[in-house]
């Protein structure tokens, strides 16, 4: 299915703003420059509350967060979410608009972590500090006026597999205790030779040339790569992960990976719902408010989120 129309326009802007990477951009800095500027006319819903606040991750890191309450009421569900970009780019300013729909919708109370990037910090940073979002979600719960038992993860992009790696780091240590993960067109794994990566052509936001270029930047070690917590569709058994929804998109070189992860967790017996969205591109969701196709698939998410963690 070629992409669809009402995506066309935010594909041919966004192909002018992002940045040509590993061509005549190649590094961090000026790519950070150029894919800000996606963000700073996305429709942004209010919210009840919004705070910002630093947390304590592992070997005294400090990370940022921005919380967000959908209204007054306690015991609400708690969702961590982490943001795409490759693992070198995006941060709380990115996916404002994304946390405070979802916070609206889910009516949950959302924390959008500000995890370090890459290459100034590589792997496994990024993973050391979503891992520590999640458990000091857990335990500040009831500080936040939420429910520990309805704790999810949820990430798009290098956030979903954020999300992913979370959910293995939580299942090996047996802490935090995950109700959920959300996955939208997850990174699970470093193959370049699947069928989304053959397939996918001018029409796809987000090339292969710029997956080879985040993962040079993110781990430039191949034997790093191989490691469940980078790549976790390498993981030798999902048994026993929390439930899952996992979306894909059909412009997008990500998609085969996407779908054999999920395909890999019914094969682990973890109860899994997917979505598959053919006309729509890698990266869609930030700017989901303002296009109407992008919306209802959006819909369907917080739909599954609302049942799950209800």
């Amino acid at each position: 299915m070629p992409l669809h129309p009402e995506a066309e326009p935010f594909v041919a802007q966004a192909k002018q703003l992002f940045p040509d990477l590993g061509g005549e951009v190649t590094d961090a800095a000026t790519a950070r420059r150029l894919s800000a500027a996606r963000g700073d006319d996305r429709p942004r819903q209010e919210v009840e509350r919004v705070e910002d606040r630093v947390i304590p991750g592992s070997y005294g890191v400090e990370i940022p967060v921005r919380i967000y309450w959908p209204s007054t009421r306690t015991g609400l569900p708690l969702l961590v979410y982490f943001h795409g970009g490759g693992w070198v780019f995006g941060d709380l300013e990115s996916h404002d608009g994304l946390a405070r729909s979802l916070a609206n919708a889910v009516e949950a109370i959302v924390i959008s972590v500000d995890y370090r990037l890459a290459p100034e910090h590589r792997y496994p940073a990024a993973v050391e500090d979503a891992y520590s979002a999640a458990v000091w979600a857990s335990e500040h719960a009831a500080e936040l006026g939420g429910d520990a038992s309805r704790l999810a993860v949820a990430g798009d992009s290098a956030g979903g597999n954020l999300a992913a790696v979370t959910c293995l780091q939580a299942q090996e240590r047996g802490t935090p205790d995950l109700a959920f993960q959300l996955l939208i067109y997850p990174v699970t794994d470093h193959d370049f030779t699947t069928q989304s990566y053959v397939d996918s052509g001018p029409d796809c936001l987000l090339t292969k040339q710029h997956m080879m270029w985040f993962w040079d930047e993110y781990a430039p070690d191949l034997e790093v790569r191989d490691h469940p917590y980078a790549s976790p569709l390498r993981a030798d058994d999902l048994t026993g992960l929390p439930p899952a929804h996992v979306l894909t998109a059909g412009m997008d070189p990500l998609c085969s990976e996407g779908r054999r992860y999920a395909e890999r967790l019914e094969e682990a017996g973890v109860p899994t719902t997917t979505q598959h969205c053919p006309g729509l591109f890698h990266g869609f969701a930030p700017d989901a408010e303002a296009m109407p196709v992008a919306a209802e698939a959006m819909r369907e998410v917080h739909a599954v989120l609302r049942t799950a963690l209800g």
